[in-house]
């Protein structure tokens, strides 16, 4: 009998470390699904993420699940033919608007039509990030950006209504600054049995921070936030004082009292088809916007209809054989023409003058080199006078680490074992990436968690230029170097380099 394996967020985290914009929503997004997979009762190995273009799809990068970082659009195609051929896989399909909604609208909406069970997450931010600011296929009409100057003048599309039109079997709405309510939509996607579709309202805080004002400000988002619960009236409000009722054809904010009550407000009823196309129309600033489970049914998923296919052929006909499939129609052989055997010019005599374009290399004189490229082959780092490190425990809280960066005005730590052998760096981007707004009690927080582990190191004797190519590879501002036994002894910095030079041409 099997042991249940207990997952937690950590067990889901990367080795990768994550770059978004400081403040963008894929952070929240990212720590949300995170929190949620451990409750989803699916073991870690049978957990794929598959993505395609964009900012949100680095995501595989950065679950420590299997993944697939694909091609522009065509994360929905790679994700229905792995979910038909492992119907055991539990398959996420991150993806962004540009990303799905126009290249990829046409794989979006078949993977939605055939009901393949899938999760698919589309953050929506209204724009194109990756590519710096064009307006993208949900941006607002008149919405000025760096390919609309003047203002788009393109009807946008409205992605519930979208994955109505397709018939989606499971339809949510989320948003990256609530994250209880996010980790609750996506629980609920991921136990859905079919195509579930997840709108996640994510915000772009370099090229459209604005889109989501109201939304995503826990002090004023209750009056603009209709949250869905079925089987519940649709009120809404700070004080659960507002509500939406149907005049003739038309959903209206309704404020309780002078008449109005409950009863006259809908009730929300997942299964209604013409409910959700309701509330995906409420997108106009009057209304509030409609959060949660918008629409769940259960119909036959692709993979079950397919399954029973196979299994009525195979009563029919029995199990099939390829090798007799590929006999049962027209053969013939192919063979090879006899050849002639070839007169070889060759006379046994091997020529034995070089070619020219050798003879042309060997002449060439050695590259000349310049006094500075000498001085960073020649000269080793410890010719830099690398600082002292500045060493932390990797079982010491987070807490402890930020004073330490503040009190000795540093960007960087270098995380020791009981041994004192260097296990990882700690640097001011761990603190915006994996730190800020994720951590909610530093002083518990454990510095080897939010770490970058195993970092590049080296030996002082090395040269000047091996230190420079380190950091251009990694992009790395700072640089440990160790002893034999891997111990911190010292730390440079692209700041360093220069200073040595500038003294070395005094």
């Amino acid at each position: 009998m099997s042991i249940p394996v207990t997952l937690n967020r950590k067990d889901f985290v990367s080795d990768q470390t994550v770059r978004w914009c400081p403040g963008c929503g894929d952070y929240a997004i990212l720590a949300s699904v995170q929190k949620t997979l451990p409750d989803i009762g699916v073991p870690k190995e049978n957990i794929v993420f598959i993505s395609g273009i964009g900012c949100s799809s680095r995501f595989p990068y950065y679950m420590n699940t299997f993944g697939i970082h694909s091609i522009h659009g065509r994360a929905p195609t790679l994700a229905t033919g792995l979910a038909i051929a492992n119907p055991e896989l539990s398959v996420w399909v991150v993806t962004g608007d540009g990303d799905g909604l126009s290249i990829g609208g046409n794989h979006l909406i078949h993977a939605i039509r055939r009901n393949i069970n899938l999760n698919i997450l589309l953050f929506n931010n209204r724009i194109y990030g990756l590519t710096k600011g064009q307006y993208s296929p949900t941006s607002r009409q008149g919405t000025k950006t760096k390919s609309s100057p003047m203002g788009s003048l393109e009807q946008p599309l409205n992605p519930i209504a979208l994955a109505m039109a397709a018939e989606a079997t499971f339809i949510a709405r989320s948003i990256d600054a609530h994250t209880q309510h996010l980790g609750d939509t996506l629980l609920a996607a991921s136990q859905h049995n079919g195509v579930s579709f997840v709108e996640i309202y994510q915000n772009c805080v370099i090229f459209n921070p604005t889109e989501w004002e109201g939304l995503d400000d826990r002090r004023v988002r209750d009056e603009h936030i209709l949250y869905l619960e079925h089987g519940k009236p649709m009120i809404f409000g700070k004080d659960l004082d507002k509500g939406i009722r149907l005049n003739g054809f038309r959903p209206e904010v309704v404020q309780l009292g002078n008449g109005v009550t409950e009863a006259d407000l809908l009730v929300h009823d997942e299964s209604s088809t013409q409910l959700a196309f309701i509330l995906a129309s409420m997108e106009h600033p009057e209304f509030p916007a409609p959060m949660g489970v918008i629409r769940r049914v259960r119909k036959q998923t692709y993979t079950e209809g397919l399954m029973g296919q196979i299994a009525t052929a195979q009563q029919a006909r029995g199990v099939g054989d390829l090798r007799r499939l590929y006999e049962s129609a027209d053969l013939w052989t192919v063979t090879a023409k006899e050849e002639k055997p070839v007169k070889s010019k060759q006379t046994g005599r091997l020529s034995l003058e070089m070619d020219e374009a050798y003879v042309d290399e060997m002449d060439k004189e050695p590259e000349v080199t310049t006094f500075m490229q000498d001085r960073l082959i020649e000269d080793t780092i410890a010719a830099l006078s690398p600082n002292a490190p500045i060493t932390i425990d990797a079982s010491a809280s987070l807490a402890k680490a930020v004073r330490h960066m503040n009190t000795h005005h540093i960007g960087c730590l270098l995380v020791t074992d009981a041994q004192d052998r260097l296990v990882g760096i700690f640097t001011e981007q761990d603190v915006l990436h994996r730190v800020v707004g994720l951590v909610a009690d530093l002083e518990t927080a454990v510095i080897a968690d939010y770490m970058t582990p195993d970092p590049v190191a080296l030996k002082a004797n090395l040269p000047i230029a091996q230190a420079l190519h380190e950091m251009h590879v990694h992009g790395f501002r700072h640089l440990p170097l160790v002893d034999d036994e891997h111990r911190p002894e010292g730390i440079v910095s692209f700041r360093d380099v220069v200073h040595h030079l500038k003294e070395s041409f005094a």
